[in-house]
């Protein structure tokens, strides 16, 4: 017999009342209870304001509640109410249709979620959550699972995911979903995607790029680049201890590129769909490649080193360029790629680089919608000259450390040149702090408004 569903009750269990209800037309919902009810809620003080919960006693003796929601809930009022809720069933008698059904039941399952336990930790002590008589959406089920997968691909520690062992979880994603996995490495990888191979170099672990294909004759052609960086010391232009503390989250971009795959094939989207990861350590030794290195790349675009921490976008442009001699429908790279981009923004505020207006607007709107909003920052082409190089085509990290998220965005945009449509995603990956849905630790930034995106437009295209 199958574990009980930690999320969800069946529909026939004994569950508790909850009712949902507006902010504005809280006054009227409490007018609306039972005397004993109403003096209750008066007795404890409570405020009929946005995210309050109030629990009363029901005509039964057991708890009834009352969540309040603001104007415009979202998924994260979802995972507010269960953090709210004491542990056992509970059944919305009332204002169900003022949350999104898939809203619902994601940010319900987002908060049952935890950061991956290190070997010291196990689940002795942690609490009972409550449990919603719902049937969740399947979208809501396939996308909890995903950003579940990659973030804890994100929480996992260096010492226990580097390249082969990403690689690995590649491997066994193309076999649970009936995909097909290939892996270049060694003298084909040093011949094929030299700046790979360059950045990979100095570490015991050697550098591969992972490449994962899922065929679909009619499906809308997708190819999704992700930065496998599984740690990254910054190379000979070394860190600073507070900067590379948390740099076993520079593979987010690829963890998030997973996820999202298992999502679109769990619910068998009609997508061609292709996923590119380049996987290496930043490391030091006598192998590492240094400040001032010219490098040539794939494309034969030669890159000067102006500083080997700018090294994520030196593996995405091998793989970008691999993408793109295909010229798919839809090209998206996501990356932990520029603390620029995060002083402009923070860590909720993915930026989004597209030179393509139309799909800006639809991530834009997917994501707002969501719950996951992102920003759009400009591909200002003027700002090509900080890229400039005496002795190569290009430099990797620039003559300014002004506009450091567009420099690196420009730079990316060398390598795309047949693709219908290409969206650059520079992400954090990591929630600094503990809030309702987002516990702290990795975090699939960009995934839900993705996966929303390349499903509309799989369905548009569908004959």
């Amino acid at each position: 017999m199958s574990p009980p569903d930690p999320h969800f009750a069946p529909a026939d269990a004994p569950a508790r009342p909850l009712r949902l209800v507006p902010e504005d037309g809280a006054e009227a919902a409490l007018a609306a209870l039972p005397p004993e009810a109403r003096r209750w809620l008066e007795t404890i003080g409570f405020e009929p304001r946005a995210g309050r919960l109030g629990l009363h006693p029901a005509e039964d003796g057991l708890p009834a509640a009352l969540y309040v929601l603001p104007e415009r809930p979202n998924l994260w009022n979802a995972a507010a109410l269960r953090q709210a809720l004491p542990p056992g069933d509970w059944r919305i008698v009332a204002g169900a249709e003022r949350l999104d059904p898939t809203d619902l039941a994601l940010g319900w399952q987002l908060e049952g979620q935890r950061p991956a336990a290190g070997p010291e930790k196990n689940d002795a002590g942690e609490r009972p959550r409550p449990r919603l008589v719902l049937s969740p959406p399947p979208e809501a089920r396939a996308l909890a699972e995903a950003i579940g997968f990659a973030r804890h691909l994100i929480d996992t520690p260096a010492s226990d995911l580097g390249p082969e062992e990403l690689e690995a979880v590649a491997r066994e994603l193309a076999r649970e979903f009936d995909g097909t996995l290939k892996v270049v490495k060694g003298e084909a990888l040093a011949r094929e995607f030299p700046l790979i191979q360059a950045v990979g170099r100095a570490s015991p672990r050697p550098p591969r790029l992972v490449e994962l294909r899922w065929p679909h004759t009619d499906g809308l052609r997708v190819a999704l680049v992700g930065k496998g960086v599984c740690f990254d010391t910054g190379g000979l232009d070394l860190k600073p201890p507070q900067f590379m503390r948390h740099m076993k989250k520079d593979m987010g971009g690829a963890a998030v590129v997973l996820g999202l795959a298992r999502a679109l094939r769990a619910l068998e989207l009609p997508v061609d769909l292709r996923v590119l990861l380049p996987a290496v350590d930043n490391a030091i030794d006598g192998a590492a490649f240094r400040p001032g290195d010219v490098l040539l790349s794939r494309k034969g675009l030669t890159v000067e080193v102006g500083n080997t921490d700018a090294e994520g976008r030196l593996i995405l442009a091998d793989a970008l360029a691999w993408a793109d001699e295909e010229a798919p429908d839809l090209l998206v790279d996501v990356a932990t790629l520029t603390g620029a981009a995060r002083i402009a923004l923070g860590p909720d505020l993915p930026a989004l680089f597209t030179p393509d207006d139309a799909l800006a607007r639809e991530l834009l709107e997917a994501g707002e919608a969501s719950g996951f909003p992102l920003w759009r920052l400009p591909l200002y082409q003027p700002y090509m000259r900080f890229l400039e190089s005496r002795v190569a085509d290009m430099d990797n990290a620039g003559s300014s450390r002004l506009a450091g998220a567009i420099t690196a965005a420009l730079f990316l945009a060398r390598f795309v040149e047949r693709s219908r449509a290409w969206a650059h995603l520079d992400v954090y990956g990591w929630n600094d702090d503990s809030r309702p849905g987002r516990p702290r630790g990795g975090e699939a930034s960009g995934l839900v408004p993705l996966f929303r995106l390349i499903a509309a437009r799989a369905r548009e295209a569908r004959p």
